[in-house]
């Protein structure tokens, strides 16, 4: 088959799986979610059942997810030097990012000092609106809200609302 042709046939496949979304769900996902289910790449990931995440999710390094956990697109989970966990039925939403590491002190010192770097934690049943950023060594307690862009670099106790950057508890049941 020469290029051209299987190009073609590609094509036509794209088509034909997006049409069939937009016509099942009325979306549009991303080229790699059309060919790959969120609930098969969690497993593949040994992520707990029920849990889903989507083919453009970035994934790093020691990443741990409970059961029945929805991980948004554009979401980066970076355990590449500690540990990133996350519990059962929790919300990460698009364009989340949390990390277990920041390279501050690395490139500031030109290098000299090493990146710094600290397990994090994500309780049960938290809610991560979309593009928020959790810095590495945070706690977020169980039941508890992160509003929508936020920062969060120090713990969130549990059932906590928070929001802001830097994010601060605004109210707490």
């Amino acid at each position: 088959m020469d290029l051209n042709k299987f190009k073609s046939k590609i094509i036509a496949l794209y088509q034909s799986l997006r049409s069939e979304k937009k016509a099942k769900f009325n979306r549009h996902v991303s080229f790699g979610d059309l060919f790959t289910d969120r609930w098969d790449t969690a497993r593949y990931l040994g992520f707990g059942d029920g849990s889903s995440c989507y083919d453009n999710v970035l994934v790093l390094g020691d990443v741990a997810v409970g059961e029945n956990t929805w991980i948004g697109p554009n979401v980066i989970l970076d355990g590449r030097f500690e540990r990133l966990e996350i519990g059962d039925y929790c919300s990460i939403s698009a364009g989340v990012q949390i990390y277990t590491h920041d390279t501050v002190r690395w490139s500031i010192s030109l290098g000299k000092e090493p990146e710094e770097h600290a397990p994090t934690k994500i309780g049960s049943g938290v809610y991560i609106g979309p593009n928020s950023i959790i810095s590495m060594g945070v706690s977020i307690g169980d039941r508890a809200v992160i509003g929508a862009q936020s920062f969060v670099n120090t713990d969130i106790p549990e059932e906590a609302r928070a929001w802001g950057s830097p994010a601060r508890v605004q109210t707490q049941n």
